[in-house]
């Protein structure tokens, strides 16, 4: 089963990963959502690490698009879905950090899209990190998923055209080497 396929070889793994990323970001969510009033924040590793209940409408980082934010960020995880659903059909079995870096995306994908059909509110992020006054964005973990899932997928992408463009090149200078010798007779 290679690629082009949803062989049995293919499925599970990613499919574990995405499940455990998505009940992952349920159970924390609901936590919070449960625990925590909205913008309390408490210590986990003195200021370093706190856990802070906010709701974003926007995308990763605050992103807005305006009067749209629900409608544009209820749709372009759909379109991303289907993306990456292709893009694992298409990718073979033993290419497993792929599949691993799409089972994270998509499982991010639809832990963030669950919080946004849920309420018009928006995403539930809680993760805060930093130091003093100097943040990073508060985020959860569909990000976490996200942001990862990206980056390996990227390094596979790279490393997939990185060895085709040698591939191309060896290709290149044997014809090369070849049609020099026929020259030469």
């Amino acid at each position: 089963m290679g690629a082009r396929s949803w062989g049995r070889g293919k499925l599970p793994a990613p499919l574990a990963i995405g499940l455990g990323v998505v009940v992952l970001d349920y159970l924390t969510k609901r936590m919070v959502l449960q625990g925590f009033r909205p913008y309390q924040q408490v210590d986990v590793i003195s200021d370093y690490v706190r856990l802070t209940f906010i709701q974003n409408t926007g995308a990763a980082f605050g992103i807005h698009a305006g009067l749209y934010d629900r409608f544009v960020f209820l749709v372009f995880p759909l379109l991303a879905l289907a993306g990456l659903v292709a893009l694992f059909w298409a990718t073979p079995a033993r290419d497993r950090i792929r599949l691993t870096a799409i089972a994270l995306v998509s499982a991010g994908a639809i832990g963030n899209l669950v919080d946004r059909l849920r309420s018009a509110r928006g995403v539930v992020d809680f993760i805060d990190v930093g130091i003093g006054g100097l943040r990073w964005p508060i985020f959860n973990v569909a990000d976490i998923a996200v942001t990862t899932g990206a980056i390996l997928l990227a390094l596979s992408l790279w490393s997939e055209e990185r060895g085709a463009g040698s591939h191309r090149t060896r290709q290149r200078q044997a014809g090369a080497s070849g049609s020099g010798d026929r020259r030469g007779s």
